[in-house]
């Protein structure tokens, strides 16, 4: 191996300067060393196992676990909270790592993937924690929970036919999602009024500064 070269791939897999910054540690606090721990682990194997892509191993702290992270400050700290396509683990694990108090559900379809979250779980000994493999449809009518989220899974259409028969009346469908959402609000109207939800709520979602903020989509189900 050429010297370029060598240097090259230390270049790729050297630790992100927001791995180890005061304001992350301070941002996570108790549960930063659980988080540190998970997103070492999707250093270390996330693109091995077709989790995450080549071009995103030197920035899982921002593109990933801090974006992630964003979406916990609208999630209830106790009840149950659901992560529908969790693949790698993003955002389950790092709400279930900071809301230790809530029952945390991922619901992965594919096999590789809940393998993946299972020794996760089982590594980080998260015993919060609970994967259900399988489609979203399949668990409506099985259980609901407080608050169900998710990560870059379906348009708000398909999101909400697949989210909001799992949330609780007064329970809330709290997602991650791109600048763009808002033109996803009118093609989803029918299927929000079916479910008798509030209207839908654009926030904009802090995490450390210098770090692009990340866009939430709240929908709450009206109590009766």
């Amino acid at each position: 191996m050429t010297n370029e070269m060598s240097e090259a791939v230390s270049s790729d897999v050297s630790p992100e300067p927001l791995a180890d910054a005061p304001e992350v540690k301070a941002y996570f606090g108790a549960a930063y060393p659980l988080v540190a721990q998970f997103a070492s682990m999707l250093h270390d194997q996330g693109e091995l196992r077709g989790l995450i892509g080549p071009r995103e191993v030197s920035r899982i702290w921002e593109r990933h676990i801090l974006n992630s992270a964003a979406v916990v400050q609208f999630l209830p700290e106790q009840g149950t909270i659901a992560d529908i396509g969790s693949g790698a683990g993003l955002p389950g694990i790092v709400i279930a790592a900071m809301r230790p108090e809530a029952h945390v559900l991922l619901i992965e379809p594919m096999e590789r993937r809940c393998a993946w979250l299972s020794e996760v779980i089982s590594e980080l000994e998260l015993s919060n924690v609970d994967v259900k493999r399988g489609r979203a449809e399949e668990y409506h009518g099985a259980f609901q929970c407080d608050a169900v989220t998710s990560r870059a899974v379906a348009a708000l259409e398909k999101l909400a036919r697949m989210s909001l028969p799992l949330v609780e009346r007064g329970g809330e469908m709290v997602v991650l999602k791109g600048r763009n959402v808002s033109q996803e609000i009118e093609p989803a109207r029918k299927v929000l009024r079916k479910y008798k939800t509030e209207e839908p709520e654009i926030l904009e979602a802090m995490s450390v500064a210098g770090v692009e903020a990340t866009t939430v989509l709240r929908v709450r189900r009206t109590a009766a």
